[in-house]
């Protein structure tokens, strides 16, 4: 059974309404199915950005929950959660990332978070997460396993990219469809579904919204990096 934020009053469920803040289309998409699946009752808003978030809570008062990701353009460090907490600090905001330091997850809980869930979580694990802040808990995962962290098996896998390939990965995080793509790098649409292809295979994913939320674990300036160090196109 999937958990309800609430007790039922007069018979019906309450409304849950939760503000999802990312700025790839794709995670977005990715978190609300997640979310809409373990929840009964919630309303997902979206912004993809902290000053959109904000205009989204100006806007709508009875929100009870933002999942905010920690690593966004334009946003350093903790700064989108400490403008959040500031401005609205009647709406608890959990963080939805890619890092599992847990130096970063005890940082995220001190400067007022309700919460850290990784973006590798699992639905049931999100189920108990979204549930304890709601209930007025804070939420931390456990502590990872040892031996070799999600983001050097991710890059492990980057590694086996091309210079080319890469690109095309960054434009998927992006958000651009397979037209977009082409147009940005000036090759055919057919020669981009190829890339998508073989960035799908390598990546061991099944689509492009896999792809987005494996590779958030590492962000563009890593995959740059990594493009940057390749010679073969």
């Amino acid at each position: 059974m999937r958990p309800r934020a609430a007790p039922l009053q007069n018979g019906i469920a309450p409304v849950v309404q939760i503000l999802i803040v990312d700025d790839h289309p794709l995670f977005r998409e990715a978190l609300r199915g997640a979310v809409t699946a373990v929840l009964d009752g919630a309303e997902v808003e979206e912004a993809d950005g902290v000053e959109a978030a904000g205009r989204v809570l100006e806007r709508l008062r009875n929100l009870e929950l933002v999942l905010l990701d920690l690593g966004m353009p334009g946003v350093a460090g903790f700064e989108g959660l400490i403008a959040l907490r500031s401005r609205f600090p009647r709406v608890p905001v959990v963080i939805v990332s890619g890092h599992e330091d847990p130096r970063v997850m005890r940082e995220a809980i001190r400067l007022g978070a309700a919460g850290f869930v990784p973006k590798s979580i699992e639905r049931p694990v999100l189920a108990q997460a979204l549930q304890a802040v709601l209930n007025g808990e804070v939420y931390m995962p456990a502590a990872a396993p040892a031996g070799a962290t999600p983001e050097e098996g991710i890059a492990a896998r980057l590694a086996g990219l091309t210079p080319q390939q890469l690109r095309v990965l960054q434009m998927i995080r992006q958000g651009l469809l397979n037209k977009q793509i082409a147009h940005e790098l000036g090759i055919g649409e057919t020669t981009v579904k190829a890339h998508v292809s073989e960035v799908l295979r390598k990546l061991k994913v099944v689509s492009r919204t896999q792809a987005v939320i494996e590779t958030a674990k590492l962000d563009l300036v890593a995959l740059e990096r990594i493009a940057g160090g390749q010679g073969h196109p």
